[in-house]
């Protein structure tokens, strides 16, 4: 028989993205059953959502972010009954009409539990949107990465992840209490620590929004930091960080981030840049700082 798939997306207030979403999704050689759609936005999605006969359309009054929206429709896929699962951000497309048919195919191919396609930057296709680490040095460049074929226990969750159902039995849903960045890093070590057989495949790709100006190397290309471009991401950011840290007592990311925004800050001479991520990190270090958005402070 042939499996049930279910996409799990989420959406704020990006109407024209969502459609362009939508359209996509529903062009693919393999048809999924069911689109599970988390709308968190201050506009309701609703209309859009209805152009399309298979979506799960739920709305959500209270901002849940990227973590706790995911987390809801990754619920709703797999109560759907679905055996695959495949994430999608709402400024997310799919870059040909095969793309899931072909993670399912590697995902069989390669006995895998998840599989991820390259991310790619709208509007160059050789760019890659998240960089990945080979030889100790980061890369945004597809072609360097594609050379490898295969890149086992890595991927960029959840822009256009394929996850067995099951897997969220073994692992549990995205934490919603890291609303957003991070998240998919904390799905990402629960997945490796469980011994979920995962990778990312360089035979197709989607495309989302970049943020190449956010990572800034300190001394070199080995030595970089994350500085995202407003005070409501570095919070989060820095937060989930500090917060990750402590969860799973990673003491080269405390040595990498504690050296790294030391010495980015203080290349820079700014002190105020410095002591807001102090104070996010250390939070996070604490457990502490987490609550609804209309609570924070930024």
């Amino acid at each position: 028989m042939t499996p049930r798939i279910a996409v799990a997306a989420v959406t704020f207030d990006r109407p024209k993205e969502l459609s362009v979403l939508l359209d996509s999704i529903n062009a693919q050689s393999r048809q999924v059953d069911t689109i599970c759609l988390v709308d968190s936005g201050t506009t309701p999605a609703a209309e859009v959502a209805a152009a399309h006969p298979n979506v799960d359309y739920v709305r959500s009054e209270a901002n849940l972010g990227g973590a706790g929206g995911f987390a809801l429709a990754a619920l709703k896929a797999v109560a759907s009954g679905a055996r695959w699962v495949w994430m999608m951000d709402d400024d997310a497309e799919p870059t040909d009409p095969e793309c899931l048919a072909t993670l399912l195919r590697e995902a069989e191919a390669r006995d895998l539990e998840a599989v991820v396609p390259l991310v790619t930057a709208p509007g160059h296709p050789e760019r890659l949107s998240f960089f990945f680490r080979l030889d100790g040095k980061v890369t945004h460049d597809r072609a360097e990465v594609e050379m490898l074929g295969f890149l086992p226990d890595d991927g960029h969750f959840f822009n256009g992840a394929l996850i067995r159902s099951d897997v969220f039995f073994k692992v549990g849903l995205p934490d919603m209490r890291l609303f957003i960045r991070g998240d998919e890093v904390d799905f990402t070590i629960r997945l490796r620590k469980a011994g979920i057989r995962f990778g990312t495949v360089t035979t197709t790709a989607i495309t989302h929004p970049h943020a190449f100006s956010e990572t800034q190397h300190v001394y070199g290309a080995r030595w970089h930091v994350i500085v995202p471009d407003s005070a409501f991401k570095r919070f989060y950011y820095y937060r989930n960080r500090g917060y990750l840290i402590r969860r799973y007592f990673r003491v080269r990311s405390f040595v990498a981030d504690v050296g790294g925004y030391l010495g980015y800050f203080l290349q820079r001479r700014d002190l105020r840049g410095f002591l807001g991520w102090a104070r996010s990190f250390s939070t996070g270090l604490r457990g502490k700082g987490f609550a609804p958005l209309e609570d924070q402070k930024f």
